[in-house]
């Protein structure tokens, strides 16, 4: 078994002159230097073999181990390895025993110390290979955002994204080739950026200020309906509020979402914790479309939507730490096969509005324990030149806790 240890030094804007000696020495003693070709161009030593990282990186990445596993590697990487960096995936992939890191300062570091932001007070995001819209999420009053990547038309698309939502106003700060000698800043509001940023190697940073228009939701359970796009088929703000308190998302657990409909509770799941993630399940095409544009929209675009019937649709899918039943609880072997794939200690809920439905989860208490309650829930309407209670139909949940191994 190889124990080879790897070492990941980070290089600067700066390049070769902003390292320290340790870091210069990890370089010069290797025989195989890792890194794109900005980081290779910025080394001046010539001894090492210099390997390019390939496109797409990650698939190729275990066999470019292999094939210079017996020879001493050093990978370079921008600023903190450990920081949307190489450095993290490395660890994932090798152990952090495999690595010996030595970083320098992060962009982010570098961008809060040029602004006077406490960094510890800002959201920090990439759009570097993700989808623009991880910032909706994080958009809300008052909130300092720093934004890393992605090349130069990055500002451009923040800007336009928050002028989309209402923030326009937004005060933001471009900044270039952070730690070089050719380091620059622009400054300007959202909704009249237009410019392109300087360098590739940008970082944009944001005020949030709403406009007129601006409609911020909130991180908690049981957004407003009218969050959503949907064609009725949504499991309505109060009970999914209940409902999200029994699933009780914690960072980094799965949630399946089964028969998802709007997708209302996997994105409310999703937009719980950065970490948490979410597969929505959902066998109609033009909601599971749907899904995809709501998700996107509030901010947790990395929802996973998968089109089909459950329970042939559930196959290969990750073990869930949670489970939502949200439709087809009649479906003949659904509910076992969900428990089944739930992992110990995972928490199911479903809910029913059909007798028939509610029948099953009855049967499923007997069977395996756990809580029943019903919600009802009345809002007020006019009748004539009045006002009375509208009642809607009351929803069963079943919440049911699987014990540990």
């Amino acid at each position: 078994m190889d124990t080879r240890v790897i070492t990941v030094v980070g290089i600067g804007a700066d390049g070769w002159e902003g390292l320290a000696e340790e870091s210069r020495e990890a370089v010069r003693r290797a025989e195989v230097l890792f890194g794109n070709d900005r980081q290779l161009g910025l080394v001046p030593v010539e001894e090492p073999e210099r390997v390019s990282w390939p496109s797409p990186l990650l698939p190729a990445l275990p066999g470019l181990l292999e094939k210079y596993a017996d020879r001493e590697v050093a990978v370079l990487a921008s600023g903190d390895p450990m920081f949307h960096g190489i450095g993290s995936t490395l660890a994932e992939m090798l152990g952090p025993d495999r690595l010996r890191v030595l970083p320098r300062p992060s962009s982010a570091s570098l961008a809060c110390a040029r602004l006077g932001w406490p960094l510890d007070r800002v959201d920090v995001l990439s759009i570097v290979g993700r989808p623009a819209a991880v910032l909706n999420a994080a958009v809300a009053p008052g909130r300092r955002l720093l934004v890393l990547g992605a090349g130069r038309e990055a500002p451009i698309i923040v800007g336009a994204l928050l002028s989309g939502r209402g923030f326009g106003p937004s005060r933001m700060t471009v900044l270039c080739d952070l730690g070089a000698a050719e380091e620059t800043v622009q400054r300007g509001v959202a909704e009249d950026w237009t410019e392109p940023a300087a360098s590739a190697l940008t970082l944009t940073a944001v005020e949030c200020v709403p406009g007129p228009d601006a409609a911020p939701l909130p991180r908690t359970a049981g957004l407003p309906d009218d969050a959503y796009e949907h064609d009725g088929q949504i499991t309505k703000s109060e009970v999914r509020a209940v409902t999200l308190s029994r699933l009780a998302p914690l960072p980094g657990e799965l949630l399946w979402d089964v028969g998802a409909g709007t997708g209302s509770v996997a994105i409310e799941w999703a937009r719980a914790h950065p970490s948490c993630a979410a597969v929505a399940i959902e066998s109609s095409a033009g909601r599971a479309e749907r899904i995809g544009r709501n998700a996107a929209a509030l901010g947790v675009p990395g929802v996973r939507v998968v089109e089909g019937e459950a329970p042939d649709a559930l196959d290969g899918l990750p073990a869930p730490d949670a489970v939502f039943i949200g439709g087809g609880l009649t479906r003949a072997g659904l509910l076992e096969r969900c428990w089944d794939a739930l992992k110990p200690g995972g928490r199911l809920v479903a809910n029913a509005v059909t007798l028939e439905s509610e029948a099953r989860l009855v049967a499923a208490r007997a069977e395996r324990g756990g809580e029943l309650v019903r919600v009802a829930v009345e809002r007020a309407g006019r009748l004539g030149g009045f006002t009375a209670w509208r009642p809607a139909l009351p929803v069963t949940l079943w919440t049911v806790r699987k014990d540990p191994a």
